[in-house]
């Protein structure tokens, strides 16, 4: 496995652009992946959020261009990806690296103004950076022609295929070059509609898994604080926030009106916020983002649409609120701490009705969880009742009562009245005794197992 860049064989001012960038060796899945991407070899990798990955697809793609300059001057590189923010971190990357080339690179996303992006097209950027959506909009006017494309990337597909691009996805692969090398990242390589679209995009392509969805970072510390309702959990973050030393912290809830409502809340009591989520416009977007970027605000909060590829430097504590409602989301939002190597702390909200989610995440993830507590706000609920198994009665005793002569268990002199009864009985149907009701039948003791609502919200 490469330990430096200087490994890679890429050309001089790439290097100068790593020196710049500050990236002193080679991530996992940057030292898997760029070999064989040289090489122009199809690639599905599956790789969490933080590896590294963003400069594992740059980097071959920037290699092939500055060493070999195209005639032409049609797009050659395109990197689609779900959201507007990761589209915004693509192209700081691009930058950063290629700051001592020649190439450019335009960001084609939804909620920006269509004209700036047609002037963008209309230079030929060597690399589109985009959403699914806005960019078959272009493709379908004529804006884009991908018929000199040399490399696809598609970045975070699961994502995508969550967010409902399937159809974008599929048509922009059949707009592009069938000529072209082609890249998909994913953090799950079973996502029940992946196949359709590496079934389309990918060659033969070489399967690389770098450090598995469901492992837990080294780098993160997980921990748990009970709690009895919301407003007992609004009085925790709000200790949290106060007493943790932390230059950034993210706090994620479930809902956009709880992001909303806890953002107002904690702003009320002083502490610098912002919210994110998505009924946000890009305009407002840009501007919380500049302001966690600037150190203005050092709380986010946030609903799942900052989980992922969201890169955010500094950030110290992710405290969920609600816990989330899977423990591949999980792994998404606590990956927003403990980067590049610095450690983080993950602190989840556990209250009563989130007890059996948080444990089903936790073994799902085999999680070693510390379970604390804050002084002056521990929580009534300790955790789920534990049932005490029933006490047999001793031998030669009868529950309840003394045992007489004729109620032997079978060793005393006499025959137990109850045979004797049941004998005169004998081919007459009775109705069953309520003194038998708790008799431990079938329905004893039995409660049907709840449903768990688990349904993501859309559009977060």
């Amino acid at each position: 496995m490469s330990e430096h860049f200087s490994e890679f064989l890429l050309p001089e001012p790439l290097l100068r652009g790593i020196d710049k960038a500050g990236w002193q060796a080679p991530t996992p899945v940057q030292a898997q992946v760029v070999p064989p991407a040289m090489d122009e070899v199809d690639l599905l990798v599956s790789a969490a959020t933080g590896s590294g990955k963003t400069g594992a697809f740059l980097l071959p793609m920037m290699q092939r261009f500055v060493d070999r300059p195209s005639p032409r001057s049609a797009t050659r590189g395109l990197v689609l990806v779900p959201t507007r923010e990761l589209a915004r971190q693509v192209q700081a990357h691009f930058l950063a690296l290629g700051s001592y080339t020649r190439l450019t690179a335009a960001v084609i996303t939804g909620g920006e103004n269509r004209g700036h992006q047609i002037a963008d097209l209309r230079r030929n950027p060597d690399v589109i950076v985009a959403t699914p959506g806005r960019l078959l909009e272009y493709i379908e006017t004529g804006e884009v022609d991908l018929g000199d494309l040399e490399m696809l990337v598609l970045d975070e597909a699961d994502r995508m295929l969550d967010l409902g691009f399937l159809d974008e996805v599929l048509a922009i692969i059949n707009a592009s070059s069938p000529r072209r090398q082609s890249l998909l990242f994913s953090a799950t390589l079973h996502h029940r509609r992946l196949s359709y679209v590496t079934e389309r995009l990918l060659r033969e392509p070489q399967v690389i898994v770098v450090d598995p969805v469901r492992e837990p970072h080294p780098d993160i510390g997980h921990q748990v604080l009970l709690s009895d309702d919301m407003d007992h959990k609004r009085r925790q973050l709000l200790w949290l926030l106060r007493h943790e030393d932390y230059d950034k912290a993210l706090v994620f809830t479930n809902s956009r009106e709880r992001a909303a409502e806890i953002g107002a809340f904690l702003a009320g009591e002083q502490v610098r916020t912002g919210v994110l989520h998505g009924e946000l416009d890009q305009r407002e977007r840009k501007r919380v983002m500049g302001l966690l970027q600037r150190g203005e605000i050092a709380v986010l909060v946030a609903t799942d649409v900052a989980a992922r590829g969201l890169d955010l430097p500094g950030m110290q504590r992710v405290v969920n609120l609600d816990v989330p409602r899977s423990g591949d989301e999980y792994l998404h939002r606590t990956g927003r701490t403990g980067r590049a190597g610095e450690p983080g702390i993950a602190i989840t909200l556990v209250a009563g009705p989130d007890w059996n989610r948080m444990e089903s995440i936790q073994r799902y993830l085999g999680l070693d969880v510390e379970t604390r507590a804050i002084q002056g706000l521990e929580a009534r609920f300790q955790g789920p009742a534990t049932k005490k198994p029933r006490a047999r009665p001793a031998a030669g005793k009868v529950s309840g009562k003394k045992r007489k002569a004729g109620d032997s268990a079978g060793e005393g002199p006499g025959k137990p009245k109850n045979r004797l009864r049941d004998r005169k009985n004998i081919g007459k149907r009775r109705k069953p005794s309520s003194r038998h009701a708790d008799g431990g039948g079938a329905e004893a003791g039995f409660e049907p197992p709840k449903r768990r609502r688990g349904d993501p919200d859309p559009g977060g």
